[in-house]
């Protein structure tokens, strides 16, 4: 996020204040971060407070059409109006929340203050992040309103979500939360909202499967399933249409995917029938998931009581799921294995590539700093059926998993 550029809209909501945390974020990120609030805005959170968390001080209609506030931007002239000056210097400009009166006016191309007219003197992808009542969120004319702003190509979207909302209500209108939005933010800055998986299915495994030989007791891996989760958003910012079948992932990983497709399953047996279900209506298939290699023999109806745990456990192998599905293969289909590996990492995943008849596999060291189960970052060298090879060095998932996806969108449009 080193010196991208990213001017914040604030509209008058109570939602103004989960702003307050991307904000923060992307600041202590090294982002330079600019924010406009308008005049409703002001009365749910102070200018000064954005100020302060963006280490710039923040702009209102009071300073729409002073000069003076024009070479605190990019040094530029001082004469130069401030909403051409926002709107040049941005890289991404991010709406949230964005309120019924601002979306009606964005969608006419109406500019009667800072905010609107900054949108319209900038160039940039835009994020709208909705909040709002229920009813307000439903009535046709929002409706309207909103998908006829969508037929703009600049404008991208986190749709708001359903919950309790600040009038004691039930529904959807609560804007999406720091932790969707923060990813989407990340997605746009990288591919400058370019969306090339338009028309793209694509189909990921995520998680560690359970293989229970009692009801409580279970052979396992310590997956967490977070690689999986960031492709399966790369792909979903990048205009794809993203099936996730998942084991078992923690709650709050999985929140933040709300518009994608999941499917959740406990063992190998039930991630190899839901695989099978999906894998002939996807164009890639990705298997990210740490599949069990082997079960055990027998399973238990009840727990067995400690005295009564076996000394040793017999255990029996899985079906190759990722050899099955390719066996099925349709001739655009392109399928990309992972392989996580201690030592030496990329001769074993050579052998998986040529062994399973994948297109690409990302070999994974998992014994090495900054990568593994759990971690936050990870690290790769991605492998073609060519032989072609692209080292990852330690980054981000999300940032490691757009580098997949563009890895394997090179591949996807080689003839075949």
């Amino acid at each position: 996020m080193q010196g991208k550029r990213i001017l914040f809209g604030i509209g008058g909501g109570i939602a103004a204040y989960k702003v307050c945390h991307l904000v923060s974020a992307l600041a202590k990120s090294g982002a330079e971060v600019r924010v406009i609030l308008t005049q409703s805005a002001k009365a749910f959170v102070t200018p000064l407070t954005f100020a302060t968390l963006s280490r710039h001080p923040a702009y209102t209609d009071d300073e729409f059409w002073n000069p003076a506030h024009g070479a605190v931007v990019v040094g530029q002239s001082v004469h130069r109006p401030l909403h051409i000056e926002l709107g040049e210097w941005a890289d991404l400009f991010v709406i949230a929340p964005l309120t019924a009166n601002t979306l009606a006016k964005l969608s006419y191309g109406m500019a009667d203050n800072l905010l609107t007219n900054a949108v319209l003197a900038s160039t940039c992808p835009v994020l709208l992040a909705p909040a709002m009542n229920t009813d307000m969120w439903e009535q046709h004319s929002v409706q309207r309103n909103w998908h006829q702003l969508l037929t703009d190509l600049r404008y991208h979207y986190a749709n708001p979500g359903e919950g309790m909302l600040a009038c004691d209500r039930r529904g959807t209108g609560r804007m999406a939360e720091p932790e969707e939005l923060l990813p989407h933010i990340y997605s746009m800055l990288k591919t400058n909202g370019d969306r090339d998986l338009v028309g793209t299915s694509i189909l990921i495994s995520a998680g560690g499967t359970r293989e229970h030989f009692d009801p409580v007791r279970f052979v396992g891996n310590p997956s967490t399933g977070k690689m999986g989760i960031a492709i399966a958003q790369a792909a979903q910012h990048r205009g794809a249409s993203v099936t996730l079948v998942h084991a078992p992932i923690e709650a709050h990983l999985l929140a933040p995917l709300k518009s994608i497709r999941l499917i959740s399953v406990i063992s190998a047996a039930e991630m190899h029938r839901a695989m099978t279900t999906h894998a002939p209506d996807a164009d890639w298939i990705i298997m990210s998931a740490a599949i069990a290699d082997v079960k055990p023999a027998v399973y238990h109806g009840q727990k067995l009581p400690k005295t009564q745990l076996p000394r040793a456990l017999p255990l029996e192998p899985i079906p190759d799921i990722v050899a099955e599905l390719v066996k099925g293969r349709r001739p655009h289909q392109r399928f990309v294995g992972f392989a996580a590996q201690t030592g030496d990492y990329v001769t074993p995943a050579i052998a998986k590539l040529t062994r399973k008849g994948l297109d690409a596999i990302a070999a994974n060291p998992i014994d090495l700093p900054g990568s593994g189960f759990g971690s936050d970052t990870n690290q790769a060298m991605l492998i073609d059926v060519t032989g072609r090879q692209v080292r990852i060095p330690v980054c981000s998932k999300l940032e490691m998993a757009h580098r997949l996806l563009s890895f394997v969108q090179a591949i996807a449009d080689e003839p075949i």
